[in-house]
């Protein structure tokens, strides 16, 4: 009896010094950068890179959950202040305005970038066009030029969803507040991708990173019945590689940045710093694109 006593109240001890004032076990009454449960908007450009890189992460620390959701550019930016997110991705900087009004709210932010990446623009195979100057695409996005040269197939042009970090950036590149009738939405990068695999005479915007990583298997299946095409602004032309973005050469190259309010000592940050440390860029550059923090060798080849 006696022996029975002793060990509840061994157990009865261990669990008031494990716990904390709250009744929680000491450990567990908040997340730590390697521990615990973060949701994370990301701009769905950015889907397998973020994918890869969650994985990777979570695999790492066991005890991390990763709740990543993907949506458009200007959904998430609308949710971080609708105070529905503490974390983001986007491709964008917040602008002095929306600066102003987190130091009106007293809100710390932290901005970090993780990649630079590229706008790519794709085209069905039998589409004999297979380059274009960023003059050219701007006249096809005001509607002042609406047939491919070659074939003399009206051009209809093709985007992931209103709002996103693509149609924000052709919406930029132009200066304008609408598009054609010919320049349209769907639903997602990758039905952008199918709809030009159906279409021969689409033009496609996508994000780079989903047809980059030419190591993934699903990267593979949409590479294949696309043609990317190279772009000039005024001196050669260049497809979407990591090098010619890193040397500025690619002309619709973007940032990626990761946009955080959340306490230092949490599982948010931790990812952040997953993303910007280097076993993070090392999957950034997997993926071929060019990492923000890690140095890249360029290897210039000539043939004989």
């Amino acid at each position: 009896m006696k022996s029975q006593i002793s060990f509840l109240l061994a157990v009865g001890c261990y669990v008031l010094l494990s716990c904390n004032n709250n009744g929680k076990p000491i450990g567990y009454e908040s997340d730590t950068h390697g521990r615990g449960k973060a949701t994370i908007f990301i701009e769905e450009s950015f889907k397998p890179l973020f994918d890869t890189s969650i994985y990777t992460f979570e695999s790492q620390f066991p005890n991390a959950d990763i709740i990543q959701v993907y949506k458009s550019e200007g959904q998430i930016i609308a949710d971080f202040f609708d105070k529905k997110v503490k974390t983001i991705c986007v491709s964008r900087e917040f602008t002095p305005d929306e600066i102003k009004r987190l130091k009106q709210q007293q809100v710390e932010v932290r901005t970090d970038k993780v990649a630079q990446d590229g706008v790519a623009l794709i085209v069905h195979p039998e589409n004999q066009d297979t380059t274009i100057t960023v003059d050219e695409l701007k006249r096809i996005l005001k509607g002042e030029k609406s047939t491919w040269t070659t074939s003399k197939s009206p051009i209809n042009v093709v985007f992931d969803q209103e709002n996103s970090a693509n149609f924000n950036f052709l919406m930029n590149l132009v200066k304008q507040k609408q598009l054609p009738i010919n320049v349209f939405a769907v639903k997602s990068n990758s039905e952008v991708i199918n709809y030009v695999k159906k279409h021969k005479s689409a033009l496609g915007v996508i994000g780079l990173n989903w047809i980059s990583d030419q190591d993934d298997f699903n990267t593979l299946d949409f590479v294949n019945g696309i043609k990317v095409m190279s772009v000039s602004n005024g001196e050669g032309f260049f497809k979407p590689y990591a090098g010619f973005i890193y040397t500025k050469e690619y002309p619709l190259a973007r940032p990626i940045y990761m946009i955080n309010k959340a306490k230092r000592s949490g599982l948010h940050t931790g990812f952040v710093l997953f993303m910007i440390g280097e076993k993070g860029q090392l999957i950034v550059q997997k993926s071929a694109l060019v990492p923000a923090n890690a140095p890249i060798r360029l290897i210039q080849m000539t043939t004989e």
